[in-house]
Parts: structure tokens; sequence; C-alpha cells
């Protein structure tokens, strides 16, 4: 049987112009589950991951809102509570999804950690905008009593900044591999992964933000995917996006895609990490990745939509 990872992006569970309220996100997540539904039936075992980055905002939010009453928690354990969050509503949409259409497939939610290095360069140049926006003044307060890094952000006033340090090993990938070899489908490696550092034989949780494409990408090459599937909401990936001359592409080499990179053909903020995460799965022995809209998944699973990122030109 063949394995997919499916990467839902953040319209997967908040849509785009939606409200933040639990029932946005709740029939967002329904949405995905039947597009789940839908790769299960062809007959894929099915691993999904996803982004994180409205969700764990608003817990950071609720952290600082109740800092008078409870000890804010760190990072990591925000984290790790977004994926608990998350994988719930995928978990139990899915579920019922699978019901209501008579599919027999039990679905669970795997707390997902992440290797990376102590030393990575990114722990002393925090880069990745977290959290609320703060007036200067109170954002350099914050930064001397907490010990956070502070900048301004492009989109207006200060916020806190995380290191995004580089995946390597997704902690949990034997059982996972275990479970959908079982005929799960699993949810992982939800937000990119706690990350965590080796210190001996313990895993120490750090403060930081892992890239959830490239996580993503590591973990389907770790279960043995032979495609990955980057489901967001745009329709195809374009070169000079945001321009009057964009054009759509259907389909890119790992070499290709570089050099798109490279010329900076895609956003830093967008599409760029996607790109580069399709460029790291099919470049470790992947057969194709393929970035799509959310609405297109089997289409695209069938070479029918979206770009597909492959080895070369056979």
């Amino acid at each position: 049987m063949e394995r997919v990872v499916v990467a839902l992006g953040g319209n997967a569970l908040l849509r785009r112009g939606a409200d933040d309220t639990f029932e946005e996100m709740y029939a967002a997540a329904r949405g995905a589950a039947e597009r789940i539904a839908d790769i299960a039936a062809l007959g894929y075992e099915v691993v999904i991951t996803h982004g994180n980055g409205p969700q764990v905002g608003r817990i950071l939010l609720q952290q600082e809102a109740a800092s008078g009453v409870v000890h804010p928690m760190p990072l990591d354990v925000c984290g790790a509570l977004s994926q608990g969050q998350i994988g719930y509503l995928l978990q139990v949409t899915i579920g019922d999804v699978f019901f209501e259409r008579g599919m027999e497939r039990p679905v669970a939610t795997v707390l997902t950690l992440t290797r990376v290095r102590p030393d990575d360069p990114a722990f002393q140049r925090p880069t990745k905008f977290i959290g609320p926006f703060y007036q200067e003044a109170e954002a350099q307060g914050l930064a001397v009593a907490r010990g956070w890094t502070v900048k301004p952000d492009p989109h207006g006033g200060w916020r806190r900044v995380v290191p995004s340090p580089a995946p390597y090993s997704i902690v949990e990938t034997p059982i996972i591999a275990r479970l959908v070899a079982d005929d799960v489908i699993v949810i992982a490696s939800g937000g990119g992964g706690v990350p965590v550092v080796e210190d001996g034989p313990r895993l120490v949780g750090r403060e930081g933000v892992v890239d959830k494409d490239l996580a993503g990408a590591i973990l389907a090459h770790e279960v043995g995917a032979t495609s990955f599937l980057i489901l967001t909401d745009v329709a195809k990936v374009q070169r000079g996006f945001g321009t009057l001359m964009t054009e759509d592409i259907d389909r890119m080499t790992v070499d290709e895609a570089r050099t798109f990179l490279k010329a900076g053909e895609f956003g830093e903020g967008s599409m760029g990490p996607k790109v580069r995460a399709a460029v790291e799965f099919v470049s470790r022995g992947g057969n194709r990745a393929v970035i799509a809209d959310l609405a297109q998944a089997t289409e695209a699973l069938a070479g029918e939509a979206g770009t597909v990122i492959v080895s070369g030109d056979g």
C-alpha cells in the first residue's frame, strides 16, 4: 500500500478571513477531514502533519492575559498544547467523517518531539516572530523581565522573536511508522514538533519554532512515504508571485526548484519554505512532492492538480 504524508497548511484549521473561534476552527477541521477521508478511500496509508501558527499565538495570548493569576508556561509547553488542541479537532472530525462513510480506519494523534542541534546558529540569532504585538516600551520591559529577545515587526509594533533551529530527526518516528503500518491514520509533528536537544539519554525542550514544512519533509522521509502532499490555499506554485507577470508551475525538478529558490522567485514567508521542504523530501529519495489546494487533494495525488516536484526528467 502506498504511503503519503499530508501537510495541512494554516487554512486547514483557520480559513482565510475567518474569526478565530472554536466554531470556525471546527468547521475548517471538518473540511480538512473530508479531504483526508477522500485520500484514505483511495487506499493510501496516511500520516497527517499540520501548522499551528494561529493556535499557538492564541495560546501565548492566553498565557499573557492570565500571567497575574497563574505562571506562564514556556514556549515548548505551549507548542505541545497546540499539538493537543489541533490533534483533537482533526482526530474527532476525521473519525466522524469515516463513521458517516462507513470506513473502518482508527485515528490517533502522537505528541511529537523534533530533534535539533544544541549548537544550531539559530539559537544565537532569533528571527521567528511569535505572540502578540506590544508598544516598544512594554516590549523592552518584558525583554528585561523575562529574558526575551524583541524586535520591531514589519507589520507594526514590537514582538518577541525566538530561534527557528533546523530539524534533523523526529523522535517518535518508530511509533508513527508502526501505527500507520497497522492502518491507523496518524496525526503527528504538529507545528513542526516540539524542539528538543539530546543531553546524553535525556531530551530537553528548547524554546523555539521548527519550520513545520521542513519537519514534515523529514517525517515523510523517516516513515518511508512515497509521496509528500503539501496542502494550502493556492492552486499551484507561481513564478513572479505578487507581480503582474505571474506564471503557474505545473512541474519542477529538484534542480529547477533550487534555481528558482536561489533567484528569490518564491516568498520567504509563504511558498519558499514549502518548496524547500518538497526539495528536501525528493532529494532524500522520495518519489514526488506535490503542493496544491486543500480542495484538490485527490486530484493532486492523481497528477491532475497542483505543482509536482520530482528528482529529474525521468
